[in-house]
This record gives structure tokens, sequence and C-alpha cells, in this order.
């Protein structure tokens, strides 16, 4: 397996389809799943290389995709097309996200036992000779990459604080829209508390 971007035969067809499209407005395809279910919904996660993208990139996104797929047609129920950014705890489906998220926390998961566990959760510590290190409670390990079914940053407070800078420097969070923050210093909660007295 070359990435964990598609899974099934259906969503490795469909990622050869629209990737074309995608990459052709500058933007790299994350992960597609085709669900089923009453009404299948065909999901597609979406990123700028550099990272961060909004509601008006998605609708982009959507609009070139539903194109390509009404010419190519390979699904054939009905489906609901849904185009998103990865989120905050994003997947990690691409050998280079392992690299790129060095330092964060993750959550990834083998295909196979690996000495009598398939989930591992630690530090990622890049990659070396295709493998995935992970900084695990016993140790970094490395972990092929073929060898993962799964894979997720954890949300924490250091990833909230690096999103939130790759957003204002790609220009999505404009700080001028917003109220400033006030906080209260502790003088104030405790003349409040006082106050209850």
């Amino acid at each position: 397996m070359a990435d964990l971007i598609a899974k099934t035969a259906i969503d490795r067809r469909l990622a050869e389809i629209i990737t074309p499209a995608i990459e052709g407005l500058g933007y790299e395809l994350v992960r597609i799943r085709l669900q089923g279910g009453k009404t299948r919904i065909l999901q597609i996660m979406a990123d700028r290389p550099e990272g961060g993208i909004d509601v008006e990139d998605c609708a982009k996104i959507s609009t070139a995709v539903s194109a390509v797929l009404d010419v190519e047609d390979p699904v054939e129920d009905a489906y609901v097309l849904e185009v998103s950014s990865p989120g905050i705890d994003r997947p990690l489906t691409r050998l280079k996200d392992f690299e790129v998220w060095e330092g964060y926390e993750a959550r990834v998961e083998t295909t196979e036992l690996i000495d009598g566990r398939r989930r591992f959760k630690g530090i990622l510590q890049g990659v070396e000779d295709g493998e995935v290190l992970i900084e695990i409670e016993e140790g970094t390990i490395g972990l092929k990459f073929d060898w993962l079914s799964d894979a997720k940053l954890i949300l924490t407070d250091e990833l909230i604080a690096e999103m939130l800078r790759q957003r204002k420097a790609a220009g999505i969070i404009d700080e001028d829209q917003f109220d400033e923050i006030e906080t209260e210093s502790d003088d104030d909660e405790s003349d409040t508390a006082s106050e209850k007295e």
C-alpha cells in the first residue's frame, strides 16, 4: 500500500479520477472514502500543500470534483458529496505527513499485531528508511508505513496553536475581525469572591 488516502478498490479508483482536478486547483487530496448506508456518502478531505483551507476552497473543490465525476460516473448508486478540510486532529495518510507533523502526538494503528498490540500512541519522531518513528512509553520504535491501517493526530494545545499559526500565515484568519479577549486577573477573581461572602 502506497498510502492511506484510499483504502478500498473503489476509493482508489475515485482517487485516480479526482486527484488531477484537485491538484489542478492547487490543493492536495488527503483522504477519500465512499461510505455505504441508505444514502451513500463520498467524503473527500483536501488541504493546501502549506496547510489551511476554508469553506470557499471546499466549494471550489466540490464544483470541480462534481464535474469530473459526472463525466466519469464511477459510482452506480446515488450519493452525497462531502468536501472538507482534514481538521485539527487530521488523519495522517501519506509518509510525508509523519515528517511534517514530527514532534506532535499521534495515534497509529497497524494491520497486524506488533509485539502483541495494534495501537500505538506517542510523539511522532519523523521518518527513517520508510518507517514511521514514534516515541511511546517504552522508547522510540519504527513502524513500516505499509503496516499502518490508520493514523491520526491527537488534539493538544500545541497542535491547536500550530493550526492557528498556519491559518494566520495563510491569511485565513484575520485578527481584525475579532474582538479583543478580556481576561480577569487574579485580583479581580478575589474581589468577586470576597463580594459573594
